[in-house]
């Protein structure tokens, strides 16, 4: 009998030590999707470089809704009315991609510049906020062409005051405007 008893505590012991060792154990790394939109941007800075004052610089924000619902942005706020935006303006489902494109226009502008755009949004996190940073130097000045973040052996195109700027998907184009 008291074997029985023993051996049947035993195998009760033996199951539960085995249940307990199959169940799921979550990575410390692992992302988990938030309850609701969540919005995801590549870069949340970027760095147009050194520019004359009145060059007009455009970069675009990729961003990808992270969540579990649709990402709606209602609207994004700049810090200066030198700084114009553009953006996805319907539904970004969860899973999917949009764009911010923030036109900076550096007339009247000197000195090293931290334009914020603040992006409204029904984001579980809250508003999110990306940045143009760079120097703007006189219309005479020397320009250094590439931006301080881009590899400075990417070709290079300069011609008639115009000037554009190519590595990897990262681009600045800037237009001098007519005098």
């Amino acid at each position: 009998m008291k074997k029985a008893l023993f051996l049947a505590l035993s195998l009760s012991v033996m199951g539960l030590g085995a249940q307990a060792q199959t169940a799921a154990v979550k990575p410390a790394n692992a992302q988990t999707k938030a309850a609701g939109p969540q919005i995801q941007f590549e870069e949340m800075k970027y760095d147009f470089g050194t520019i004359h004052t009145g060059d007009v610089v455009e970069h675009t924000f990729k961003f990808k809704n992270v969540g579990t619902q649709p990402l709606i942005i209602s609207n994004i706020q700049v810090s200066c009315g030198c700084t114009t935006p553009d953006w996805t303006r319907e539904p970004i489902m969860p899973g999917k991609s949009g764009t911010i494109t923030a036109k900076f226009n550096s007339a009247g502008k000197l000195n090293m510049q931290n334009k914020v755009l603040t992006v409204e949004s029904n984001s579980a996190d809250g508003n999110a906020m990306v940045s143009l940073v760079g120097n703007v130097v006189e219309a005479g000045a020397t320009v250094s062409a590439a931006p301080a973040t881009t590899d400075v052996s990417a070709p290079v195109d300069v011609k008639d005051a115009k000037q554009k700027v190519k590595a990897g998907d990262n681009k600045i184009k800037a237009k001098k405007k007519a005098s």
